[in-house]
């Protein structure tokens, strides 16, 4: 059973010969009963603060979780785009490495094919130039034979020995142009080595 402080103000004692002053009792009494219902008081207003307090520290908690759930994400997308950003990063180098590779490799080809171009045109033009020189010297080779005919017959020959000058002179004409065409095959085939063999060109 709980006491209120009505049950201590209206709490009767049993009265004896030579007892306690009812007064001083009675008084002593209703100072109690003051109290304890302070006391109730205070401790009600206290539970209500406690509750206030209770209520506020979940609201809290409940704050507490939100933002921990909010780093935990905004550290999660910062983890992922770090992620993202090196693996972009790691691709755009790879295609980079891969372009100048090709760009590399074709330029080295079409370096080879330059050599190449420039070995077969050398040649051409050595070949070409000895064959103008042949036949630059077969031509004055066949003018020296013809004034020296002409000196040896003193400028008057009978049309059999002009004949025979002509022939013998139409003769060494075909056989400096057949060495002409000796020349050129040779020139060709030369020529033609440095592409056929696909070795390195040296200058």
């Amino acid at each position: 059973m709980r006491l209120t402080p009505l049950d201590i103000k209206k709490q009767e004692f049993r009265r004896v010969l030579r007892g306690y002053d009812p007064d001083e009792v009675d008084a002593f009494l209703e100072m109690v009963a003051d109290e304890y219902e302070e006391l109730i008081r205070e401790k009600n207003g206290l539970a209500d603060e406690v509750l206030k307090l209770r209520t506020q520290l979940r609201d809290y908690q409940e704050v507490e979780r939100s933002l921990k759930e909010t780093l935990l994400a905004a550290q999660q997308t910062v983890a992922e785009s770090k992620e993202t950003s090196r693996r972009e990063a790691e691709l755009i180098i790879r295609e980079a490495q891969v372009k100048a590779d090709e760009i590399l490799e074709e330029a080295r080809k079409q370096l080879a094919e330059l050599k190449n171009e420039i070995v077969t045109l050398r040649s051409q033009k050595e070949s070409l130039a000895r064959r103008l020189r042949h036949l630059l010297e077969s031509q004055l080779e066949l003018l020296g034979l013809l004034e020296m005919e002409d000196v040896r017959l003193g400028g008057k020959s009978s049309p059999t020995s002009a004949a025979e000058g002509e022939r013998q002179s139409a003769t060494r004409f075909r056989l400096a142009s057949e060495g002409s065409s000796a020349d050129k095959q040779a020139d060709a085939a030369q020529g033609q080595a440095p592409q056929e063999g696909g070795g390195t060109v040296v200058y």
